[in-house]
């Protein structure tokens, strides 16, 4: 029978590997800042900061409204779009 684990088993075990991510996010983020021109009008960069704010929301969902977030919406044609 297996032992649940403890919060603070489950964050001694997944901090380091949340933070090498979250430094991840934070440097291809700056990446793109510092780059020429301002991305703030395109859609795809305005979806990322949606998403950040999801992941700083309260809750156990967050992984599902995020892939919902990045899915497009379900169509019923999408067959006929994609010629199968």
């Amino acid at each position: 029978m297996s032992i649940p684990n403890s919060g603070q088993r489950t964050l001694d075990r997944e901090y380091l590997p949340v933070r090498a991510k979250i430094l991840e996010i934070a440097a291809s983020l700056d990446r793109v800042e510092r780059a020429e021109g301002s991305p703030a009008d395109d859609a795809r960069w305005q979806r990322l900061r949606a998403a950040l704010e999801i992941v700083f929301q309260q809750g156990l969902n967050r992984t599902e409204q995020l892939q919902l977030h990045f899915s497009r919406p379900y169509d019923e044609l999408w067959r006929e779009e994609w010629d199968i």
